[in-house]
């Protein structure tokens, strides 16, 4: 009887019946701290029956890595249409308030277990998480990085420590380092916009190269309006300021004035610079006006 009373307990500490009236608490709310599964079930529904003590079970053994909420479709039947429960049972998973993936029918456990690890994060990415926080906070990048490393130990294939610490490096103008942690990822994930983005912004922050006097590229450009190098160069040097319009300004007058200048540098610089700012304001002026330079 202690047994049953110990499991009991646990089964209670780790799932619990919800209704409509505390769904917000006890799932969108809670879900900001841990994955909270939530079975949509009822009485008549035999493979609800079949479901429940699976995840129930599964609930205890996880010790509080998810939590599951059980609703009572027929007797919540507006939530149940407010999230799309067509046929049941339906699980629901929600992750930082938000509805993340489910699956409908009585699955066996080996699968419902598959399911439940996609939502809960591994060590490293737990402590992935732990420094983004810290950082957003701190702004300490090279306290963030030394977290990020522990975690790549703990998972040498997860690319988005891997990705944060590119992205911290190139914050600490490591842009070699950074390059070389780009340059490790797979073919697939080199695909995804935030490499791309990341890439260009190592590109555009070592091609202003150092010793540049933007003062005297101001005045040679002054002097001669068609010094183009000069131009190229003060642009470049102006991105490293972060004074994209003027440096926007000067890459379209090399535009203008020679495509094909340098290789075609001024228009590669600015698609640089537009991947960079991504949905910068400044970007949807500037790629019309680099449209009709082109034109």
């Amino acid at each position: 009887q202690g047994g049953r009373a110990r499991e009991k307990n646990l089964m209670s500490a780790f799932s619990m019946d919800v209704s409509a009236a505390d769904f917000e608490q006890a799932v969108i709310e809670a879900s900001k701290t841990v994955p909270v599964v939530v079975d949509f079930w009822a009485e008549w529904c035999g493979p609800c029956r079949a479901l429940k003590p699976v995840l129930e079970k599964l609930a205890v053994e996880y010790a509080g890595k998810f939590r599951l909420a059980k609703i009572n479709s027929d007797e919540n039947q507006p939530l149940a249409q407010r999230y799309g429960v067509r046929g049941i049972p339906n699980v629901k998973a929600f992750v930082d308030g938000e509805l993340v993936d489910e699956f409908s029918g009585a699955l066996p456990e080996s699968q419902v277990r598959q399911f439940l690890d996609k939502l809960i994060p591994s060590p490293a990415e737990k402590l992935r998480l732990e420094t983004l926080r810290e950082y957003a906070e701190l702004q300490d990048a090279e306290r963030a990085l030394r977290m990020l490393a522990h975690a790549s130990e703990l998972d040498p294939a997860n690319e988005a420590v891997r990705l944060d610490s590119a992205q911290l490096l190139i914050t600490l103008n490591r842009h070699d380092e950074a390059a070389q942690v780009l340059a490790s990822l797979s073919e697939l994930t080199k695909l995804d916009e935030r490499v791309k983005t990341l890439q260009a912004r190592i590109a555009l922050s070592t091609s202003a190269g150092g010793g540049v006097d933007a003062d005297e590229l101001a005045a040679r450009i002054e002097h001669n309006a068609g010094d183009l190098e000069a131009r190229l160069q003060l642009a470049r040097v102006l991105i490293t300021r972060h004074q994209y319009a003027p440096a926007c300004d000067h890459l379209l007058e090399i535009v203008r004035r020679d495509r094909k200048f340098n290789d075609d540098a001024a228009r590669k610089t600015l698609l640089q610079l537009f991947s960079v700012l991504g949905d910068d304001p400044l970007v949807s002026a500037y790629r019309r006006k680099l449209a009709s330079a082109l034109n």
